[in-house]
């Protein structure tokens, strides 16, 4: 995923680390050095819980924030396309970093939360991400 400010310039990158169970994502800055790395949990399917996508440092010791999907309640869930998505990260956090995350936060959305309009499967059903 590329992020654009203005339209036309980049400022940062999200790109997906292959991973056998984990979704793994690495941000990347306008240069393409990796800055921070989201991992997520085995099964991003949930049901009445939280699905939390952990935030660390580049060297993956310190973790600075969560993009989570919260769990909209069984009538949202069942009757609705709504999802409910938070993220936290450090308020001196560089900018484009901070668009780059929002970004990632949408990516995961379509990736993990959304169904393929081909064939109308849940993409949450599933534990790998399509490439």
């Amino acid at each position: 995923l590329e992020v654009f400010a203005p339209p036309g310039t980049p400022i940062g990158y999200v790109n997906q680390k292959c991973t056998v169970c984990i979704p793994n994502f690495a941000i990347k800055n306008a240069a393409k050095e990796t800055v921070l790395i989201i991992k997520g949990p085995c099964i991003t399917s949930r049901c009445c819980t939280a699905v939390k996508f952990s935030v660390y440092t580049k060297d993956e010791n310190v973790v600075i924030g969560e993009i989570s999907k919260y769990w909209g309640g069984i009538f949202k869930e069942a009757f609705s396309k709504a999802d409910t998505f938070g993220i936290s990260f450090p308020m001196d956090l560089d900018v484009n970093s901070k668009a780059t995350l929002l970004g990632a936060l949408f990516l995961i959305d379509f990736m993990f939360f959304e169904s393929q309009p081909a064939t109308g499967v849940d993409v949450a059903a599933g534990i790998l991400a399509r490439p």
